[in-house]
């Protein structure tokens, strides 16, 4: 770790808008534990994930609130809002303090500055998920190790690095995908599609840039500290 904020653990991964990463998913209490999930703008956990159960929407995609398109919004509804509030924030709700979900940028930002290696067992707990190192090099930064392929000597767990474990999501009742996937909410709607929003999804075949998850699943937070 390189800091604490309130009682929250952060790493620097010297990334150019110098946000900071915890270094657990919001629930965990090791950075191996999947933690808590949420649909997108709920700040609770519930034991069902679905349209019926959603905050701001129900089945048929009348959303009543981030909302572009009169034809998902309940009786057309639309508004402005692209980025949750941080009353429907997870991460903020849960922690506290400078505590934010991260944004499509600093997804990106994430996805481009770091060296991200797979692992099947990240050290020794046998959880699976991705590494993400500060990158060492300018040839390392957004390099992907897949599963099977051998990660450069010169990274270990001594380096500064986040892991995001595959937590897999929630719906209905059922968890699926655990340990071969990861999906991880940003804050950011999608804008061209608003019963989905933007985050962070990868398998062992990599980390993908363009893919959207329905709002009402429930998936995993990793919290951030917006940077200076």
């Amino acid at each position: 770790k390189s800091g604490t904020e309130d009682g929250h653990d952060y790493v620097d991964l010297g990334l150019t808008s110098g946000t900071l990463w915890a270094t657990a998913n919001v629930g965990a209490k090791t950075p191996q534990d999947y933690g808590n999930y949420y649909a997108w703008g709920e700040t609770s956990t519930k034991e069902t994930y679905n349209w019926r159960t959603y905050k701001y929407g129900s089945a048929g995609y009348q959303l009543v609130k981030y909302c572009n398109c009169t034809s998902m919004g309940k009786d057309g509804f639309t508004d402005s809002k692209t980025t949750l509030d941080l009353s429907d924030d997870a991460a903020a709700a849960n922690w506290g303090g400078k505590w934010r979900m991260p944004t499509l940028e600093q997804r990106d930002e994430l996805r481009n500055e770091c060296y991200w290696v797979w692992t099947e067992s990240y050290n020794n707990s046998n959880v699976k998920g991705y590494i993400v190192y500060k990158a060492k090099s300018s040839s390392d930064k957004g390099k992907e190790i897949y599963k099977g392929e051998a990660p450069s000597l010169s990274y270990t767990l001594s380096d500064a690095h986040i892991f995001l474990p595959a937590t897999g999501s929630r719906y209905n009742d059922d968890l699926s995908r655990a340990g071969s996937c990861g999906h991880y909410w940003s804050s950011s709607l999608d804008t061209d599609s608003p019963s989905s929003a933007r985050g962070i999804d990868f398998s062992s075949a990599g980390v993908l840039n363009y893919y959207d998850d329905y709002r009402c699943d429930g998936q995993s937070v990793r919290a951030v500290i917006p940077g200076k």
